[in-house]
């Protein structure tokens, strides 16, 4: 299947600055895709670049299979930067300047959108009196405004309590549903964790990973071994099959293996029978955070 978006080669600078460096990945369809990253690594240069509000360097882009262009661009609902509402009209004044102002919607689509956003019954209400996550809900719902393919959001969740969190991640999970693809930065591994099916890893501008959230981000089993002959557990471990890497920590082993599939049984009949008593023998598990710490840290 054709991805929504092709990024090739995407290279970025302002001065000495290299805020890109030579970025490459495709957006599946129907995909919710992270780009996420700590801050300063990117990400809202990239989403910037692939809408048109900056130019790369060097690179390319696809979307739809084809370069951008004013009509691909509509089929592109957006949320780069904070809302910018008049804070003494209501949600519907404020969608109709947005409709005026990008072409996109109608009083129906306004009805329609502030339906999905859940602001319906609060839609006569002035700006100033929402939550912040029912500010990021209308924002969310202008970029819905002509019924766009692809949704493009720059750190939807930021600033939220715990309460907007959740209201923004079961709002993005809704819009997955109805085929929307989405693409969404984020520094928060929770987040994206929680609703993404794939994602890209960057930092300073290089990208480090990208692919399936569950097989760049995935797991690992830990097999914490020792004995009181320590070296010779080790070398007898190094014959093992089915590990991926060996490390020694102190006075333990560790092996690590694809998550599931460390034998711990056979882990020990093994060890017994070249003559080695284990006096620990623990499966640990690696979690997201540890794998994206060993992705980002120098």
């Amino acid at each position: 299947m054709q991805p929504i978006l092709s990024i090739e080669g995407i290279s970025k600078s302002y001065g000495n600055i290299q805020a890109l460096q030579n970025v490459s990945y495709e957006v599946p369809k129907g995909a919710v895709f992270g780009l996420l990253g700590p801050n300063g690594s990117g990400k809202t240069t990239m989403l910037s670049i692939i809408l048109d509000v900056l130019k790369a360097n060097t690179g390319t882009f696809n979307w739809f299979g084809k370069p951008g262009s004013p009509e691909t661009r509509k089929r592109i609902g957006s949320l780069l930067e904070t809302p910018n509402f008049y804070h003494y009209l209501s949600a519907v004044d404020n969608l109709k300047i947005t409709c005026a102002i990008s072409g996109r919607g109608n009083d129906q689509a306004i009805e329609d959108v502030l339906k999905i956003v859940k602001l319906y019954e609060r839609k006569n209400s002035r700006f100033s009196t929402y939550s912040l996550g029912m500010k990021q809900r209308l924002a969310i719902g202008a970029a819905l405004l002509g019924n766009p393919e692809v949704l493009l959001f720059d750190e939807p969740t930021n600033g939220l309590d715990p309460v907007g969190i959740a209201e923004i991640r079961e709002l993005i999970r809704e819009l997955s549903k109805q085929g929307k693809t989405i693409i969404m930065a984020s520094h928060l591994l929770d987040e994206v964790e929680k609703v993404c099916t794939h994602v890209a890893i960057m930092k300073r501008g290089k990208l480090l990973a990208a692919g399936p959230v569950n097989e760049v981000l995935a797991n690992e089993d830990i097999v914490e071994l020792s004995s009181l002959h320590a070296s010779d557990l080790k070398l007898a471990l190094e014959n093992f099959p089915g590990y991926s890497s060996i490390q020694e920590n102190g006075e333990l082993i560790q092996l690590y293996f694809p998550i599931g599939t460390a034998p711990m049984e056979e882990l020990n009949r093994y060890c017994f029978e070249k003559g080695i008593v284990l006096n620990q023998l623990l499966l640990k598990k690696k979690s997201l955070e540890t794998k994206f710490f060993e992705l980002t840290n120098d």
